[in-house]
């Protein structure tokens, strides 16, 4: 029975010893399976993480792209395992850096010495533009390019010790318009998931940069209704002040003036009437400084210098633009009373003058200044260029409303010097007629 029972003890020990490795094997490939799976888990998590960081950017930017392309960036890095990374945009046939994210030093000063790059065809730049396709080096120093000596690849590897190399394309409409490009400054070549998510990337920043044009563009509309409604509003304005008073020039250059001088972010401005020979009347100031607006009000007439701004609108009858009146010849050489009056006693820095022509020739001009260095825009001339078209209207409006008045004045005193009396009913039809040739001259 005691051999029995050690021999039964002895078997069941040895099957023992057999079945442990198979349970042993068992559990670790559990445990390894588990820990795959939790790694993936966490992985995918931490993408999930790094795409909504970027969204929640993008729309919190406003528009603005830089922090959208940095943090795109800097989680591509940080995700992917590489060390460092660059997002250029295409400018034409060159692109530029536009964000880079823990650049090496010798990479930096690449960046400074020269922003926009021209990709050689043989670089896995150059490569990548070409096909608009992925491009993955497991080393670059084994690459073509570097064998051939070329200086971004040879710089990448030596300078910036790139090795592991990932280009994926920014395309809208079958366009490149930028790439993303990573580096491993070792030689461990990027997995499928990991080029997968440059790609998320690349293709959120393409959206990225198409919000961004849509809102420029939206917020371009809503300016420019903006401003046209204004434009409308102080055109309304002037006209119902040449309606309310056709024969009173004074109310309408006054209006158009604080209108023109307001919605061009002008210091103030100059209505001015021309009196021949270079000589100039000031019939309407706005917001003018006071010494310089009292030595006006004292002198209205004045002459100015064929160098001046006044001057040469006179001689052009175009519209005269100066970014720097204090860089100005007319200035520097204080010559000319009216030159130096509008620099010292005016502050003028940036000014625009605008001619009042009627059949070619000049009737006046309206200018504005700034007491800074900031150019007009072009929508700004414009604008002052109708002001002074208006201008020229209102003053042709006055002349054939006085005349026509004065022609009934005349007529209505010849009838009662002929008849003696008032010409009751005679009298009442050419009121009726002047009011009715004053409506049609009226403007609209």
């Amino acid at each position: 029975m005691r051999r029995r029972s050690r021999a039964s003890s002895k078997l069941a020990k040895a099957r023992s010893r057999k079945a442990m490795p198979k349970r042993r094997i068992a559990t670790v490939r559990a445990e390894s399976e588990s820990a795959r799976l939790s790694r993936e888990r966490d992985e995918a998590l931490e993408r999930e993480k790094a795409t909504a960081e970027v969204l929640r950017v993008i729309s919190s930017s406003a528009g603005q792209l830089e922090p959208i392309f940095q943090a795109m960036l800097e989680n591509a890095v940080r995700i992917s395992g590489a060390n460092f990374g660059v997002l250029f945009l295409r400018e034409g046939d060159s692109f530029r850096r536009t964000a880079m994210h823990n650049p090496p030093p010798a990479y930096i000063e690449e960046h400074r010495r020269a922003p926009l790059v021209r990709p050689s065809a043989a670089s896995a730049h150059g490569r990548l533009i070409a096909t608009k396709r992925v491009v993955h080096i497991a080393d670059l120093r084994t690459d073509q390019a570097f064998r051939d000596g070329a200086p971004t690849t040879v710089l990448l590897a030596e300078a910036a010790g790139a090795r592991s190399y990932l280009g994926v394309p920014m395309v809208k409409d079958d366009e490149l318009i930028g790439t993303i490009i990573i580096y491993r400054q070792e030689v461990r070549p990027f997995t499928d998931k990991q080029i997968a998510l440059v790609e998320n990337f690349a293709a959120q920043a393409v959206i990225a940069i198409e919000n961004a044009r849509l809102l420029k563009e939206l917020r371009q509309r809503t300016t420019d209704l903006s401003e046209s409604l204004e434009q409308q509003t102080a055109t309304s304005e002037v006209l119902r002040v040449i309606s309310s008073s056709p024969s009173e020039l004074a109310p309408v250059f006054q209006t158009m003036l604080a209108n023109a001088n307001r919605l061009c972010d002008a210091t103030f401005g100059l209505l001015l009437l021309y009196e021949g020979d270079l000589r100039f009347r000031v019939v309407a100031m706005s917001n003018a400084p006071p010494a310089f607006a009292e030595l006006r009000q004292r002198e209205p007439v004045f002459q100015v210098s064929s160098q001046a701004g006044l001057g040469r609108a006179v001689a052009t009858k175009d519209v005269v633009h100066i970014a720097d009146y204090a860089e100005e010849a007319v200035f520097k050489q204080q010559r000319h009373p009216s030159a130096v009056v509008l620099g010292k006693l005016g502050g003028a820095r940036t000014f625009l003058v605008v001619p009042m022509l009627k059949d070619k020739e000049i009737t006046g001009a309206i200018a504005i200044y700034r007491q800074e260095v900031r150019p007009f825009t072009d929508k700004q001339i414009e604008l002052v260029k109708s002001f002074a078209a208006q201008a020229v209207i209102a003053i042709e409006n006055a002349r054939l409303l006085n005349e026509l008045r004065q022609r009934t004045t005349d007529l209505t005193e010849s009838l009662e010097q002929q008849s003696g009396r008032r010409p009751g009913n005679l009298s009442i039809g050419i009121r009726s007629l002047w009011a009715d040739t004053a409506f049609r001259h009226a403007p609209r």
